[in-house]
């Protein structure tokens, strides 16, 4: 069987099925699809299905002139008919892994994708898990259920494990310009997988089991989350010393050798670095073990969307003024700068607080025309407000929670009574900076 496959992945004949068509799906498809092979894409949203069959994207950075390219070679289509994950000689699992409510790993989504591909599962099949996890989830999770079916792992079929990712607004790294690592259930997974990777991006590292694959992924991002947290903190300790701690940042950089700059904001987001952490402490948990300083890194995170309100009212109490009733616009709902991706975004906190304080909240983002709904929170029917200065001047106080390049803040500046810059998008403001507070 392995033969067979290998030989399919190596000129290219073989089919790659890709679960799960968001913002890791795309970009891994996009990466098989200009490597010259033929993609599925599977998704239980049959309005994702179907804006793909007709070429258009809901991705930033995956265009719809590029959907449209995939469907006119014939080499791709959508489908939600699971059934047909039979048709895919390579499956690559890119479920979402969320938190529930108690903040323990949630693979429902793992777990339903797993058990309908077992339900059509043949003989020569490669299963890759890149959904962000914990340890152990593909030996413990996924390869019972594939066993289930009475085939064989290693001769049968084969299953691995290979961290998606993903930088959404850096044009420098596509999916086939990023490494990827990749860690198989035995030695047959691991060379098929190095082997179909090794065809769409620039360089596979093959690691000595999933488990490495799986800790890796974790590893890269609680770093980040670590990191972040000794700025935020940082930042919290400056600002009552009236020390710019962006100044600091920028100053410290500039050292050769043993510092990486990390920037403070008004809290975490996105797919990972907010939860993956939270996935390791759990994990400690279930070892009789304490992550301590991971979890107090998680507690500064979590804790400066309120930091960033109480600033507000200070500044805002200098203006005689209480949050009650005052008018803030928040400036940018995505998590990132120059992305469409409001997953986890410190925005929704940030609006939540505003809300439950009485102010009256309207938003701008030009990659977030209207407010989608959010698992964690109780989102209003909002649409983007443009930022007119009749609007700017209207408002008490305008909040930048992300630093979107297409913002003109010195238009913005000249135009609102009160900026509160949680960013440092407004350093290089020329005008009106007795009005920009920062937190």
């Amino acid at each position: 069987m392995s033969s067979a496959l290998k030989a399919a992945i190596e000129n290219k004949s073989a089919t790659v099925g890709v679960i799960g068509l968001g913002y890791v799906g795309l970009p891994l498809i996009d990466a098989f699809f200009k490597a010259g092979f033929r993609a599925i894409g599977f998704d239980v949203d049959q309005a994702k299905v179907d804006a793909l069959n007709a070429g258009r994207s809901y991705i930033k950075h995956i265009s719809s002139a590029e959907v449209q390219t995939w469907s006119k070679e014939g080499r791709f289509e959508a489908t939600a008919d699971l059934a047909r994950m039979a048709e895919a000689d390579a499956l690559l699992i890119c479920v979402p892994t969320p938190l529930n409510d108690s903040r323990n790993p949630d693979l429902e989504y793992v777990v339903k994708t797993t058990e309908s591909i077992a339900q059509s599962l043949r003989p020569g099949q490669l299963i890759v898990l890149e959904s962000t996890t914990y340890p152990t989830t593909t030996r413990d999770v996924v390869l019972p259920i594939l066993e289930a079916t009475g085939l064989q792992p290693g001769q049968d079929f084969f299953l691995a494990y290979s961290p998606e990712r993903e930088d959404p607004g850096n044009q420098n790294y596509s999916a086939s310009r990023i490494p990827k690592v990749v860690g198989g259930i035995d030695a047959a997974s691991l060379e098929l997988a190095q082997a179909l990777y090794s065809r769409a991006v620039v360089e596979v590292i093959p690691v000595s089991s999933t488990e490495v694959a799986e800790a890796c992924k974790i590893l890269e991002n609680t770093y980040r989350a670590v990191n972040i947290a000794l700025v935020n903190e940082l930042k919290m300790l400056y600002d009552r010393m009236g020390i710019d701690v962006w100044e600091v940042i920028d100053a410290a950089k500039t050292k050769p050798f043993g510092f990486q700059a990390f920037y403070p904001g008004p809290g975490l987001g996105g797919h990972c670095i907010p939860i993956d952490p939270f996935y390791l402490t759990w994990l400690a948990r279930k070892q009789g073990l304490t992550t301590r300083f991971i979890e107090l890194a998680g507690e500064v995170n979590q804790h400066m969307p309120e930091y960033v309100i109480a600033r507000l009212a200070e500044f805002l109490n200098d203006e005689r003024k209480p949050i009650n009733g005052s008018k803030i616009c928040l400036l940018g709902m995505a998590y990132k700068k120059d992305v469409d991706d409001p997953r986890e975004s410190p925005s929704f906190v940030l609006l939540d607080l505003l809300q439950a304080r009485g102010a009256e909240v309207t938003y701008n983002d030009p990659h977030v025309p209207k407010l989608p709904k959010m698992r964690h929170h109780n989102v209003p029917d909002l649409k983007s407000s443009e930022l007119t200065p009749q609007f700017l001047a209207s408002q008490d106080c305008v909040l930048i929670a992300t630093d979107h390049s297409s913002y003109d803040y010195e238009f913005i500046v000249r135009h609102a009574p009160l900026v509160l810059d949680t960013r440092n998008a407004t350093k290089s403001v020329t005008v009106g900076r007795e009005k920009i507070r920062k937190a």
